[in-house]
């Protein structure tokens, strides 16, 4: 990985610059005077860096500006095509062919509370790809990453509608196991954490990795100790085909559900009988929005209306991964922060929050950092992704799914 050659590396100033970026840069004009210069990738999507004075010292930022309105442009989730895998965001990109990507959600990086027990590599809030829900959110307690700000939940998040504008939302499971004599409440999809006394369904999206996880931790405490009181049951074709006191691992058949039980749930499971009917129903539902989402990506607000959420972090900086809206929706901008030992000291939540407001962006939703920040791109004329940014661990950190721009010739 190396540095574009002759970058531009302009410090800009709080005000003037960041308007002019908000403005006309961005609108795809020349910018004025001390605004860092966009430089085309593809039809509707450009692409710059330039420095971002902070407390803590300089910090440096590649940005992606994304052209929602242009017929040609798209935006979806990048993934490894399981749930439960991590890749890095170059292959992701280059394998969906993407013209660049920034990494996505925080996820379950490692479980040394849980000794023996496999850390999933999934992801914590819901993720939709292609207009397909692939899994939903883990508990708030469950999470990973920075303490959440006040009034934000692992169900938040960034996403693309039908309609093709982006806009902030939360998605929160809606589902059943239903019997000939019971129906029970879904607590999970597709999680690497159930709720306390929960059953949690697991599909094909999930992957080969083991499901014991689900069954660690409580609501509040991610590091308390795993359940002692757990069932798995297998539906296919709506039917029982077995069951299990242990959850297990290994590929799921399309077509076939393992449901997973702890506690209540797994007592519920228990009862449950080779041959007997099940039907098995999950959707997510959106708090505001009513056109279907064709993309999501779980993270947390920090900016609403072009006000950054109360309670916002102003003391730990770090690198980031940021996404805004602007222009009613029609416009995506994606930052990634530089992970060079000269920029490393990064920038605060509530810097964040405010170098997306002076982008231009009324809403901004905070993704995973640290050494999950990556920023990928083509070259126009090109045919692979290159980082453009320097992942602060020293090389591209696996991921579990990413935001994947897409803009056709």
């Amino acid at each position: 990985m190396t540095r574009r050659t002759g970058r531009l590396r302009t410090a800009l100033t709080v005000f003037a610059a960041w308007s002019a970026l908000a403005g006309a840069a961005l609108a795809g004009a020349a910018p004025a005077s001390g605004a860092p210069a966009f430089s085309r990738l593809a039809p509707g999507v450009r692409y710059a860096e330039f420095d971002i004075p902070a407390a803590r010292g300089v910090a440096h930022a590649h940005v992606l500006s994304i052209d929602l309105g242009n017929p040609r442009v798209s935006v979806d989730l990048l993934h490894p095509g399981a749930v439960a895998a991590r890749a890095p965001i170059s292959r992701l990109a280059d394998a969906q062919g993407a013209v660049a990507g920034v990494n996505g959600d925080f996820f379950n990086i490692t479980e040394t509370q849980h000794p023996g027990v496999e850390a999933t590599g999934a992801s914590v809030g819901p993720a939709v790809a292609s207009g397909r829900t692939t899994k939903a959110a883990v508990p708030d307690g469950q999470r990973f990453g920075p303490a959440l700000p006040p009034g934000t939940s692992t169900e938040d998040v960034l996403g693309v509608g039908t309609d093709r504008r982006a806009r902030l939302d939360s998605l929160a499971l809606d589902g059943s196991v239903e019997t000939g004599a019971t129906r029970l409440p879904l607590g999970g999809l597709n999680q690497y954490a159930l709720p306390v006394g929960s059953v949690g369904a697991f599909t094909s999206d999930w992957g080969r990795a083991s499901r014991v996880r689900a069954t660690c931790g409580t609501d509040t405490d991610r590091a308390a100790p795993c359940s002692t009181d757990t069932h798995e049951v297998t539906v296919r074709g709506g039917r029982v085909v077995s069951s299990a006191p242990l959850p297990g691992s290994g590929t799921i058949a399309s077509g076939t559900t393992v449901l997973v039980g702890r506690e209540a749930g797994a007592q519920q499971l228990r009862k449950l009988s080779a041959g007997e009917r099940v039907v098995v129903r999950h959707r997510l539902v959106a708090a505001a929005s009513r056109i279907p989402y064709h993309f999501a990506v779980g993270g947390y607000p920090v900016l609403r209306g072009g006000t950054p959420l109360a309670g916002l972090d102003d003391v730990t900086s770090a690198v980031r991964t940021a996404a805004g809206v602007s222009d009613g929706g029609t416009r995506l901008l994606l930052l990634a922060l530089d992970g060079a030992p000269e920029f490393r000291s990064g920038l605060t939540i509530a810097e964040v929050a405010d170098t997306m407001r002076q982008l231009g962006s009324v809403d901004a939703f905070s993704l995973d950092g640290g050494g999950s920040t990556t920023l990928a791109a083509r070259e126009p004329g090109t045919t692979a992704a290159t980082v453009r940014n320097h992942p602060s661990g020293g090389a591209e950190r696996p991921v579990p799914n990413g935001i994947g721009v897409f803009s056709r010739s």
